[in-house]
């Protein structure tokens, strides 16, 4: 699936619920099926600045798409961080690059999330596209 469809998807999904603490729970819940990171990337460098929370990035290149693994010490910031990946993971670098994040507009989730929880959000997406500039790099050589 192309990231704009997996985005399609996800849009479609929050649709179905009526209010937001519908979404919260489904968020958490989304949080709850993440694969645990394992414990070698739970280091200090693979931690996401800006974010309120401590949330662990950790990418790896499986041919010519990044495979991300990540975790979170809040149940809603993991859940987020499950939609990122959910979006992101599987993916050739460049789609990373090109694509915009819409997304997370249309669903609401900036609009209801605290300003710091939305700023970490914010560096969780940036986190994301520079792993995906540095791992084209090692494409390219």
């Amino acid at each position: 699936m192309t990231i704009k469809e997996i985005q399609e998807e996800i849009i479609d999904e929050f649709a179905m619920f009526e209010d937001w603490m519908e979404r919260y729970e489904y968020i958490i819940d989304l949080g709850k099926s993440l694969p645990l990171i394992a414990d070698e990337f739970k280091l200090d460098e693979n931690l996401i600045k800006g974010c309120q929370s401590k949330v662990w990035l950790y990418s790896n290149l499986n041919g010519d798409t990044i495979e991300f693994t990540a975790d979170s010490d809040a149940i809603l910031t993991k859940g987020i961080v499950a939609i990122l990946l959910r979006v992101y993971s599987n993916q050739k670098p460049q789609a990373i690059l090109d694509a915009d994040t819409n997304f997370i507009d249309e669903i609401g989730l900036k609009e209801h999330l605290s300003p710091t929880r939305a700023n970490g959000l914010v560096s969780m997406i940036k986190q994301i596209k520079m792993y995906a500039i540095a791992q084209q790099s090692k494409l390219a050589n």
